[in-house]
């Protein structure tokens, strides 16, 4: 069985007039089926944080965008086929250059708040550090 060794990641928090995207995923997800979360995902192997954040944003929701600035970075730890597996993951602050969010699955949605209104969705608490670190500097 092949099995992940340590995951590289890259998170988007995408600010637009003071709001954030967040994306909710998809029922069928693995991880974290419907909780709502900013744009992220693995890095391709040989691929750097910055290229990566930008392919996943397109990739999860259409947009393209600009790094803005390094917010932070985070770990945790996933299961795989009943074994541990250590995530690493760089966080940036992302300027959308374009605005018409496309989902890759139906039952999926999107919603910009407000850093006050993160609480009006099911966000869990690793993805609301993500937002105050990009949202602190």
């Amino acid at each position: 069985m092949d099995l992940p060794s340590d995951n590289r990641l890259a998170a988007a928090v995408v600010a637009h007039r003071g709001r954030v995207l967040l994306v909710r995923r998809s029922e069928t997800e693995r991880f974290l089926p419907r909780v709502w979360g900013v744009p992220c995902g693995k890095l391709e192997p040989g691929e750097s944080p910055l290229d990566g954040v930008l392919r996943e944003l397109k990739e999860e929701t259409g947009l393209r965008g600009e790094v803005l600035r390094k917010v932070g970075e985070s770990s945790f730890v996933s299961r795989y086929r009943g074994h541990e597996v250590k995530n690493w993951q760089d966080n940036f602050l992302v300027r959308p250059l374009s605005l018409e969010v496309s989902l890759p699955h139906p039952d999926q949605d999107h919603r910009w708040l407000a850093p006050a209104d993160l609480g009006t969705v099911e966000i869990d608490d690793y993805n609301l550090d993500i937002v105050r670190q990009a949202f602190s500097g």
